[in-house]
């Protein structure tokens, strides 16, 4: 398998496996005939490479190779958010937007406006879906990193630990109903899940 991270870790593999799958079972049947954007898809977009959309569309800093682009059909994007917290894409454009353990990099400031952008470019019967570890496991995932389980160059790069009342507040600050959002947690509890419907 490709690198799914940047990065050494002899467990990624199987992560990034867990969570493609976790976010494909969260992804209903009848918006797979649009678009789907993955922001913060790596150095390999492990999870659109895993995942049956008609149009496939990648964000990222990091400039994915054209190769690797037109070998899984998918329109790739180099932003980095931090700088540009806007989306490239016109209103209403995509039936999913998925954010897998993409949000605990983000300052909490970027990550409001990124809600925003990602409710306006999904489509009325769109919805985000996203993952990221659970709080409590900061400490355990530096320890996984200093015995080269998890990949030390994402995890030192973690900026906020999100619960997941505060994901819900991110949702409801960026237009999403709270009757349309539904949480989770997958991988004994050490991740979290969510969804938003628009």
């Amino acid at each position: 398998m490709k690198n799914a991270t940047r990065g050494k870790g002899l467990l990624e593999p199987l992560l990034a496996n867990l969570r493609a799958r976790k976010a494909n079972s969260l992804i209903p049947t009848p918006i797979r005939n649009g678009r789907i954007l993955d922001i913060g898809c790596g150095t390999y977009p492990y999870f659109l490479a895993h995942t049956s959309f008609k149009e496939k569309f990648s964000l990222d800093q990091i400039h994915l190779s054209q190769e690797v682009a037109t070998g899984l059909k998918i329109e790739s994007f180099t932003i980095d958010l931090e700088e540009v917290p806007k989306l490239p894409f016109e209103d209403n454009f995509f039936g999913a937007v998925t954010l897998l353990a993409v949000v605990e990099h983000l300052d909490p400031d970027i990550m409001a406006i990124l809600f925003k952008e990602i409710h306006r470019v999904l489509n009325p019967q769109g919805m985000i879906i996203l993952t990221t570890p659970a709080a409590w496991s900061d400490g355990l995932l530096k320890l996984m990193a200093r015995l080269n389980l998890v990949s030390a160059d994402e995890i030192h790069e973690h900026a906020y630990a999100y619960t997941l009342p505060l994901l819900g507040w991110y949702f409801g600050q960026a237009g999403f109903e709270m009757k349309k959002i539904s949480f989770g947690y997958f991988e004994f509890f050490f991740n979290m899940w969510a969804t938003a419907k628009k």
